[in-house]
């Protein structure tokens, strides 16, 4: 009986020790890592960023072309994504090449229809080979909210008079996903919009880690894309 009742006062005694200041403060036991959980954390971690910088380009610079013979061209793109988009324009079988933009970056918005990116796109298509009488400036007068968007919603009445159900983006690489999105998301359901990326020669698409420029178009993209995805609003 004696020993009972010393293991009572005992255990009295120990949860006293773990509550101070009336039991406003209590002492708790806690479960941590030891050196092997934080060492197979650090793998995981490790392999996710692999895992990620290996799939994170293919995502964002998605080749989904559609049968249609209607090609759209983002005016501001490069040169070498110019060149290519006369080629693919050649052999595509397509009837008309639309070039859609805004006002030139550093004009301070909107001056005139000539001083935007689909007026200089086509005229650097027209350089490259691709029949004037074949294109289309479509300019879009938008600067202030998401670009892409705005170019692509001022696309709706000559699609709607040529009554054309489906169409085919050219853009820059990691460009692809973003503007695929933010097009059929202009056009609605009706209109199917296929994506083509022209991928940058000045850096190796399969290690874009290793080069500056491929780091700040990946994660310009990445942002970029998530904003469009989740926060933008037409609105």
């Amino acid at each position: 009986m004696a020993h009972s009742s010393l293991g009572a006062g005992e255990a009295e005694k120990a949860s006293r020790r773990r509550e101070i200041f009336w039991g406003i403060l209590t002492r708790k036991e806690r479960w941590r890592l030891s050196w092997r959980g934080w060492l197979l954390g650090a793998v995981v971690l490790v392999a996710i960023v692999l895992l990620a910088a290996l799939n994170v380009y293919p995502f964002l610079a998605v080749s989904r072309p559609v049968k249609a013979d209607v090609l759209v061209v983002e005016g501001w793109i490069n040169d070498y994504a110019i060149r290519t988009a006369a080629e693919e324009f050649r052999s595509g079988g397509y009837r008309v090449v639309f070039t859609t933009g805004g006002p030139v970056t550093g004009s301070g918005g909107y001056t005139n229809d000539f001083n935007t990116y689909a007026s200089v796109g086509a005229e650097r298509l027209i350089a490259a080979g691709v029949p004037r009488s074949l294109v289309q400036v479509i300019p879009s007068r938008e600067f202030a909210r998401d670009r892409t968007y705005g170019a692509a919603s001022v696309l709706k009445r000559p699609l709607r008079d040529r009554d054309t159900d489906a169409l085919n983006v050219i853009t820059e690489n990691a460009h692809a996903r973003r503007s695929l999105l933010l097009f059929q998301k202009a056009l609605g359901s009706d209109i199917k919009v296929g994506v083509i990326p022209i991928p940058n020669p000045d850096y190796d698409a399969k290690h874009w880690w290793r080069y500056n420029e491929g780091v700040r178009d990946v994660i310009d993209e990445s942002l970029a894309y998530l904003y469009a995805k989740f926060l933008f609003s037409p609105e």
